[in-house]
């Protein structure tokens, strides 16, 4: 499944899924990849998957990124 996802910096911890669009809210600055991997790994926690079935499509280094979470049984 591929979702639009929002990124917003803030010590609130947020996930909001309306539809196939996520707002997620996220602790680590972007420097390095940081952001990406934390965004990697509450995606996965959030949908019950491992980090290895969330992939960041497009969108490396925006704030707006196309995700795709592949299905557990996949």
């Amino acid at each position: 499944m591929r979702y639009t996802v929002y990124v917003k910096f803030n010590p609130i911890d947020k996930i909001l899924v309306n539809g196939n669009e996520i707002t997620i809210c996220l602790r680590s600055k972007p420097e390095r990849g940081k952001a990406n991997r934390e965004l990697v790994d509450r995606l996965a926690n959030y949908f019950g998957v491992s980090k290895n079935k969330v992939h960041i499509i497009s969108g490396l280094t925006s704030t707006k990124k196309l995700i795709e979470i592949q299905e557990k049984n996949q």
